[in-house]
């Protein structure tokens, strides 16, 4: 295969979770009558809880971080721990890297509390080396470096790497830093495909392209 090393988003790329993610976040801006933007979900989603409840404070919302962040989880803590599933042919995918000798490893912006107990439910948290959250490096994946930070982490050149992620903004910083990127298909971020596809190496509508992705040429 050509890339052996993978870094994945969870949300929206390896589970079903953005509709979730959307109704959390907007949920507290309207019970607080904040106005936001129409692009506001591509905006927050690299940022992981803390980091949008800093930007909610940019917005108006008169509320402490921690507060925030509190709601956030109590409001989505339940579906990440009963209800949110694998994307279509995620698991046989990702058996299928495994069994080729892939080292695979999680990004994300969502905190270890939805991450781990939602991974383990599935069945898959023991396939992957390396489970971050963005909280793991006090960053945001809005920040070129923490994907240089994730590569020192692993121990492998970063153009070795292959990241995969639904968000513009998030493979759009990934590009800069150096590593490969794979854009992925989420109903979420279908307003975004072209834009995706201008930043990134590779594109897949289904995660089991991935395993083709070898017989293609770099963009």
């Amino acid at each position: 295969m050509k890339f052996k090393i993978y870094l994945f988003d969870f949300d929206g790329t390896l589970v079903d979770s953005m509709s979730t993610f959307v109704s959390v976040m907007l949920r507290i801006l309207k019970e607080n009558n904040i106005a936001f933007e129409s692009d506001i979900i591509k905006i927050i989603t690299p940022l992981g809880y803390k980091g949008t409840a800093k930007y909610f404070k940019k917005l108006g919302l008169d509320m402490p971080e921690e507060q925030m962040v509190s709601k956030m989880n109590t409001y989505a803590l339940e579906e990440y721990k009963y209800r949110i599933g694998a994307k279509k042919n995620v698991i046989c995918t990702l058996e299928k890297l495994k069994e080729n000798g892939a080292d695979l490893n999680i990004l994300t912006a969502s905190p270890h509390s939805m991450l781990d107990v939602c991974l383990k439910r599935l069945g898959i948290y023991d396939m992957f080396t390396n489970v971050w959250s963005c909280d793991d490096f006090y960053t945001t994946k809005a920040d070129v470096n923490i994907y240089k930070m994730a590569a020192e982490k692993i121990g492998k050149p970063i153009d070795e790497i292959l990241f995969l992620d639904d968000n513009y903004d998030a493979d759009k910083t990934a590009k800069l830093s150096g590593i490969k990127v794979c854009g992925v298909y989420d109903l979420s971020s279908e307003d975004y495909i072209n834009d995706i596809k201008s930043v990134a190496d590779y594109y897949i509508y289904d995660f089991s392209e991935i395993l083709e992705l070898e017989m293609k040429k770099e963009s």
